[in-house]
């Protein structure tokens, strides 16, 4: 979230930022209203509080008398006056908290403005499009062909969203995230294997919660949610905690399922493409923050590098104001070329998130031991999103007979299988 004093100090910048980034400025209207009728009273506490001190002094100083009862009653109504006050304004604290939970982050002014995706921009495209000397076949009609995947009783067990992958296509998922978390590894991150269930606060750390509370399943019983990225159990992981100087970076790394409601964007979309349960490789970097948008590039470099080992065709976009998510401050996506319908698709998305989340989750670090501690900087970016990588590779690596070539850098993890058929 951003500190109340940021709004406070440009408003106007800050009602700007919202346009451009389409959200309400009604948030901010009465985010400053509250705020005014907050400080207004605790000035007026300020004020009162002096005038009680100053004159219970003279009390402790007077004999009896009148004039003593009448000081005595006065200062009780003061300090009724007083009382009422802080209850009000601990109900004012309760919505300008809420109100600032629902202010989105800042972009990095070289974020472009822009409406919605179609105003993204293109940084760079790398590796060939392939071309075929047959007409290629889209992902679900390879995998069902190679009887790799079943939908029929994926849908049997959960629902419309969520399918089964077997044999050879449960061994090259299994196969795709020992390649990432081992690069990761090599890159620097630490792996950890947190929940699979996270509660409010964690959501809340992280910025998915309020703002995508319904594009999340919620456990009401438990009041728990179903881990929509590992964004949010590994970021949160060090939620309440101060860090030294010397202790960052921290850079983390974790596979977990992730699950998501997808409300409003058809789930029920032909194959993979766009499901409610799939499998993600994270990482997640902890720096200091006059390093966090270098730190950035290296963490996009991190998510190319393992595209580029699957020798697969992406390019990376630059999000617009209009399409970035809600807590980061400047984001690339990084999509890859599925041939069969010539479209792209996002694979991995590396943020900075400034110390938008740190705020939220209170993460700290102490610039030196006798210094006051301050806000670190977060990142993310996935490494990568299973189905659409596994879309990928079916379509890039299909060959005429109606067999995959599996990728060389997986088949150490397929038991040196080089063809699935």
């Amino acid at each position: 979230m951003l500190d109340a004093n940021v709004i406070r100090a440009d408003p106007e910048g800050i009602r700007r930022m919202l346009v451009c980034r389409n959200k309400s400025t009604e948030v901010l209207d009465r985010f400053l209203s509250v705020d005014s009728e907050w400080r207004s009273l605790t000035d007026e506490n300020n004020r009162l509080r002096k005038v009680r001190n100053e004159v219970s002094m003279q009390i402790s100083k007077m004999g009896g008398g009148s004039d003593k009862d009448s000081k005595i009653a006065e200062m009780r109504g003061v300090a009724k006056t007083i009382d009422m006050n802080d209850t009000k304004m601990a109900e004012l604290e309760l919505i300008r908290d809420d109100c600032i939970l629902n202010i989105p982050n800042i972009p990095h002014p070289s974020v472009p403005v822009g409406k919605d995706s179609t105003e993204n921009i293109v940084v760079y495209e790398r590796g060939e499009r392939k071309t075929f000397d047959f007409e290629p076949k889209p992902h679900w009609q390879i995998a069902e062909d190679l009887d790799i995947i079943d939908f029929e009783r994926g849908v049997k067990v959960a629902g419309s969203g969520f399918y089964c992958l077997k044999g050879d296509g449960a061994r090259l998922e299994r196969a795709l995230i020992n390649y990432f978390l081992d690069t990761h590894a090599d890159q620097g991150y630490t792996e950890v294997f947190p929940p699979a269930v996270v509660n409010k606060a964690a959501l809340t750390g992280t910025g998915q919660y309020p703002n995508l509370k319904d594009d999340m399943y919620f456990i009401e019983k438990d009041d728990m949610f179903l881990n929509p990225t590992a964004e949010v159990p590994v970021t949160n992981l060090f939620m309440d905690e101060i860090f030294s100087r010397e202790q960052l970076p921290i850079l983390y790394t974790a596979y977990l399922p992730s699950f998501r409601r997808e409300v409003g964007k058809h789930a029920d979309t032909k194959g993979i493409i766009r499901v409610h349960e799939f499998n993600k490789v994270e990482m997640v970097r902890f720096v200091l923050p006059e390093t966090s948008y270098d730190a950035l590039e290296v963490l996009r470099g991190n998510a190319e590098q393992l595209i580029e080992g699957l020798g697969l065709p992406y390019r990376v976009l630059l999000l617009c104001t209009g399409d970035m998510s809600f807590s980061c401050s400047k984001c690339y996506d990084i999509e890859l070329y599925a041939p069969a319908d010539g479209v792209w698709l996002e694979a991995s998305s590396c943020s900075n998130f400034t110390d938008f989340q740190a705020r939220r989750a209170r993460i700290k670090y102490r610039p030196e031991p006798h210094m006051k501690s301050e806000f670190i900087h977060t990142l993310n970016g996935s490494g990568l999103a299973l189905p659409r990588t596994m879309v990928a590779i079916l379509e890039n690596y299909q060959n005429k007979d109606g067999t995959v070539t599996v990728p060389d850098v997986l088949r150490k993890y397929m038991r040196g299988k080089e063809i699935i058929g």
